[in-house]
Order: C-alpha cells, then sequence, then structure tokens
C-alpha cells in the first residue's frame, strides 16, 4: 500500500513537472523610462502592461495547440534616444515576440528601425509623432491619435471657440515637443492668429524666467507648449511670479496629466491649462471605467495618461499571435496588420501605415485642481 502510494505521488510529481514544461514561455517587452523626471509616465505605461500580462495569465490561453504563459521583459530608457535604441537592441538580443513602447517620440523614432531590423513589432500607445510611421515598417504600430491630430485640435479650439488672436509658442526641442508645437503653429497660422514669438527650452530644464519675461513683452493671449509636465509644472509657477495669470495656456498630452497638478504646486495658472489628449475621455471609453476601477485597486496613485493604451497594446499583440497560432512575429505580423480588436480605449484597427484608423482626440481642463474633460 505505501509503495503504491509513492507511485502515486511520484505520479503526480511527474505529470506537474510534464505540465509546467509544456508551457510555453512568451516574452512580451516594454520599454519606458522609470528613471529620472519622466519616470511617473514610465512607471503608469509599465502598470497597464503588467496589468494586462496577468490578466491573459489567468486566462489559460493556448495558442497552436501549446499551452502558454506570458512574461514582462521590462527596460528603462530613462527618455534617452541612445538609451531607447541599447534597450531595443536588448530586447531583439532576448527575442521577445513583441514589444509594448516606447513612451516618447524621440526615443521611439530610432527604436522602430531596431525593431524593424530584427523584425520585432512594437506598438506604441504614448508616441505621437507623426515622423514614427514615415518610413511604412511592417512592425511599427500606434494606437493614439498622433500630434496632427493633437497640435491642430488645441489651434481650433483657440481660434474658432476662444477666438485669440496672438500666441507665444515654446518647445523642448525634442522629437515630441518640436513635431507638435510646429502642427499647432501651422493651424493657428492658418486660422488668422498671429505667433507673436517663438522660444526654445529643452526637457532638462527648470528655470524659465528669462523666456517668459520675453514672451511677456509681446503681450500674447496664449502660450503653447511642446513638451512634458517636469517643465510644464514650473513654468506655471513661473509664469504667476511674472503676472502672467491671464493667459492661457497650451499644450498636447504630455502636459495632460495628473502630475502637473503637484507639479504646478498651486498655482493659479493651472486653470488656464488646456491640453489635447489622443482617444476618449475614461468616462467615454468603451471600457475605461471599469479598468480604471481595476487599475487603482492594484497600483493606488500611480495613473497617468497612457497605461489604458499600453494594456490595450498587449492584448492586441496577443490577439494577433491567437490568430495566427504562432508568437513567431514573421507569422503573425500579417495578422496584426488585420487587427480589429474590441479594447478599453477603443475598437482598435490599423491604416496600412501603422497608425490607427479613426482616433479620437479629447480636450482636458484643469478645474478646482482636477482634470475635467471638455468634450
Amino acid at each position: 500500500m505505501q509503495m503504491k502510494m509513492k507511485l502515486t505521488v511520484a505520479a503526480a510529481i511527474a505529470s506537474a513537472f510534464g505540465l509546467a514544461s509544456a508551457q510555453e514561455v512568451i516574452k512580451i517587452g516594454h520599454v519606458a523610462p522609470v528613471s529620472g523626471a519622466q519616470a511617473h509616465y514610465g512607471k503608469d505605461n509599465e502598470n497597464g502592461t503588467r496589468m494586462a500580462i496577468e490578466e491573459l495569465n489567468s486566462q489559460n490561453i493556448t495558442i497552436g495547440g501549446k499551452k502558454v504563459k506570458f512574461e514582462i521583459q521590462a527596460e528603462d530608457d530613462a527618455a534617452d534616444p541612445k538609451q531607447g535604441t541599447a534597450a531595443a537592441q536588448k530586447l531583439c538580443d532576448s527575442k521577445v515576440a513583441g514589444v509594448v513602447g516606447h513612451l516618447n517620440s524621440g526615443t521611439t523614432i530610432p527604436a522602430s528601425k531596431v525593431y524593424n531590423d530584427c523584425g520585432i513589432p512594437h506598438i506604441t500607445g504614448a508616441a505621437t509623432n507623426p515622423a514614427l510611421t514615415k518610413p511604412g515598417y511592417d512592425t511599427t504600430y500606434r494606437i493614439i491619435a498622433n500630434d496632427n491630430a493633437l497640435g491642430a485640435a488645441l489651434a481650433l479650439y483657440a481660434a474658432d471657440t476662444l477666438k485669440l488672436k496672438k500666441v507665444a509658442i515654446i518647445d523642448d526641442r525634442t522629437a515630441y515637443g518640436q513635431g507638435v508645437a510646429e502642427v499647432f503653429k501651422r493651424t493657428a497660422q492658418s486660422k488668422g492668429m498671429q505667433v507673436v514669438d517663438e522660444q526654445f527650452t529643452t526637457d532638462k530644464a527648470t528655470d524659465f524666467m528669462a523666456i517668459l519675461t520675453a514672451i511677456k513683452a509681446k503681450n500674447p493671449d496664449a502660450i503653447f507648449y511642446g513638451g512634458m509636465d517636469p517643465q510644464a509644472g514650473p513654468m506655471l509657477r513661473q509664469m504667476e511670479q511674472l503676472g502672467l495669470s491671464n493667459v492661457k495656456y497650451f499644450g498636447g498630452d504630455g502636459i495632460c496629466t495628473s502630475e502637473i497638478i503637484k507639479l504646478a504646486a498651486g498655482a493659479k495658472t493651472l486653470d488656464n491649462v488646456i491640453c489635447a489628449e489622443g482617444g476618449s475621455s475614461l468616462d467615454k471609453m468603451p471600457g475605461g471605467k471599469a479598468w480604471k476601477a481595476k487599475y487603482d485597486a492594484k497600483y493606488p496613485g500611480q495613473f497617468q495618461v497612457y497605461s489604458p493604451y499600453t494594456y490595450d497594446a498587449t492584448f492586441v499583440l496577443v490577439d494577433a499571435m491567437k490568430r495566427a497560432g504562432s508568437w513567431d512575429p514573421k507569422k503573425y505580423i500579417p495578422e496584426l496588420k488585420k487587427t480589429n480588436y474590441k479594447g478599453v480605449t477603443a475598437t482598435i484597427a490599423f491604416e496600412p501605415n501603422g497608425e490607427l484608423k479613426n482616433p479620437a482626440t479629447t480636450l482636458y481642463t484643469y478645474k478646482g485642481g482636477k482634470k475635467t474633460a471638455m468634450n
């Protein structure tokens, strides 16, 4: 009897090990800045991907008849283009099946060539410079509106709704900042607005007194800033110090965060902010409210902007693998191109160049220290 029990236990152990060995591990890469001034965006993005992978693993998925388990390989690019390409190469060398990322246009654009060269698809839910999809790589996809939509929406609102006449423009010289500022400028001028000053800063700067003083002399109705919230927050504080409290402050999704409320540190100029995000507001996303409740329970106080998109991007990659019956990029990229996936953010389908079909844009303002959708 004892011998029989031993055999039964041994068989159970062998069976368990057999099951484990039968389970294929599929690695999905994620890249964003998780160190430096933009780490709050990067952690939020990574959280979205981690949440998706946990949910996928709870579904006991089989691909091509094999049981699979997904793992994240998370890399930090510190919002630096050189680190971005190094991270991309590392993911290529690790033979990940696909990548979610990057966050910044300045890191995503050079990394996209690395992914193309090694044949691994990547989906960004954050990088918005239109130049990303210009090379036409079949490895590059975006599931958020690009700067053409964001910059234009803001300029049209400034000209048509607010009837503003004079605007000053500042950008941080990054691919993202320059790109969205250029679209805003072009659209504003086409609507008859006068660009009274153009100034430049960097994505590391914190002192804007000199450029804001120069702008104040030109008496603009509004300032457009192409850049991210670590600069926008201090800029709003310094605008208040200089008496620019009645000047509207426009920016793209880079400033459209919860973090800017903290970074503005009580400056009344926060009330003048009007920013744009690609996609619908969480309340209007197909699964936005329920998804946000799950996210907040798991990562309290960490939500910024893009995590619903990195969450959807992860599911989109896996959906294409399931339809192809393979996680080999060569086999599932043709299915990725044919995506029609009902996600949390939208129903996701791609144009031939990898851009999202029919992207939505939402304008936000900050009322009583709270980010509020305007449309």
